[in-house]
């Protein structure tokens, strides 16, 4: 029995993605073989050594170009189906395929992702219409969530997206988001910007008479 076969056995077990710790806590904490071979020979490894076997196991699986493989998610590590294998093991699934956003929702999901913590108000600004049925889809479906409020007068509410909007994307944080910091420095519209515009194309009293 080696490390990385028991991590193995825990990836393949596990119904969610595993961080080093919790792998390297599940590994400490078995009472030992219950055949009665020995004690936990494993009960002092250090997450170190688990990252260590995580790693071995991963190059296996690539170097063998088996049915599995292992990947890092923004919760931890999850073993996988190779996707070239997906449209067979959907087959088992039929009631879990994930109905699609529209394109208003993925426009409003990927402005949240790319500026939040945002306000409703300056989405709206962007996308130039209201956002308020979109928005409650979105976060229904658990991709956006509220952050807190915004430093400004009225202390709208903040949005940003979740871990399961990382988990859903396969993305390990939001810096692996395409063209992330080009998108985050471009300048776009605001509630603000938006209404001192309109205040200033609006005529004054002496101006109308």
């Amino acid at each position: 029995m080696t490390l990385s076969r028991v991590i193995e056995a825990l990836l393949f077990s596990a119904q969610k993605p595993l961080s080093i710790r919790e792998i390297t806590t599940a590994i400490k904490s078995a009472e030992g073989d219950p055949a009665g071979a020995g004690p936990n020979e494993f009960a002092r490894v250090r997450e170190a050594e688990v990252a260590a076997a995580i790693e071995q196991l991963r190059t296996e699986y690539v170097e063998q170009g088996g049915v599995f493989q292992l990947i890092e998610k923004a919760e931890g590590w999850q073993l996988a189906t190779d996707p070239k294998y997906a449209p067979w093991v959907r087959q088992l699934f039929p009631a879990l395929k994930p109905a699609r956003l529209s394109a208003p929702g993925l426009e409003t999901l990927a402005i949240i992702a790319y500026r939040q913590p945002i306000t409703r108000a300056d989405v709206e600004a962007v996308r130039g219409v209201n956002i308020d049925g979109v928005l409650q889809t979105l976060m229904e479906r658990g991709l956006v969530k509220i952050a807190g409020r915004a430093e400004i007068p009225g202390r709208p509410l903040l949005y940003e997206t979740t871990q399961f909007f990382l988990d859903h994307f396969g993305l390990r944080n939001l810096d692996e988001l395409p063209n992330v910091e080009e998108l985050r420095r471009r300048d776009l519209p605001s509630a603000r910007s938006v209404a001192d515009a309109a205040g200033s194309a609006t005529p004054t009293a002496t101006q109308e008479s």
